[in-house]
């Protein structure tokens, strides 16, 4: 039995139903086993992210048969299965006004304290009380074992001062 090898997709077309059927028929056509996934509609588009586990002399294969898919630009690379690295696992929650660079000023902060971003969500909304957009974030993260949270609490907190948003950083397990 031959080892397997993982790809992880990147995948986006005009949304429509029947997408997720295409690409599953394909990668299960080559023996490949879907393992996790995170899609969405945007803007009128289907886009998203599939890691799948295929044995390696079908993988070429099914590269060629996803990139023959007339409704999905499908891209495919291929990764090592990896371990998770001993560290702490943390949650980090942002709700503010709306405005460019939120995301930029959050992850520059979290880079400067080696912290890894490994599930980032976004999505705006309206406040409920007046016409405003806030932006909502969500983020699982990884650092290392001996981070120094007081000091990345204190330096997000001092960022949510300047961007006026709430921001809560916690331990997961």
């Amino acid at each position: 039995m031959s080892a397997d090898t993982f790809l992880v997709l990147t995948v986006i077309g005009d949304d429509r139903p029947g997408l997720v059927g295409e690409l599953s028929a394909a990668i299960a056509a080559h023996q490949g086993n879907w393992l996790e996934s995170s899609m969405s509609h945007l803007a009128g588009k289907f886009a998203g992210i599939v890691k799948v586990a295929v044995p390696a002399a079908q993988a070429e294969a099914l590269k060629t048969a996803l990139g023959k898919l007339a409704a999905l630009k499908v891209t495919a690379e291929s990764s090592a299965e990896k371990s998770v690295p001993a560290g702490r696992r943390l949650k980090l929650a942002l709700v503010g006004h709306d405005r460019i660079g939120i995301v930029r000023e959050v992850s520059q902060v979290l880079a400067k304290h080696s912290v890894n971003v490994e599930k980032l969500e976004t999505h705006t909304a309206s406040a409920p009380m007046s016409a405003e957009t806030l932006f909502h974030c969500e983020a699982d993260l990884a650092a290392a074992a001996d981070i120094d949270t007081r000091a990345l609490k204190a330096e997000l907190e001092k960022l949510s001062d300047d961007l006026m948003v709430d921001i809560s950083l916690g331990e997961t397990l």
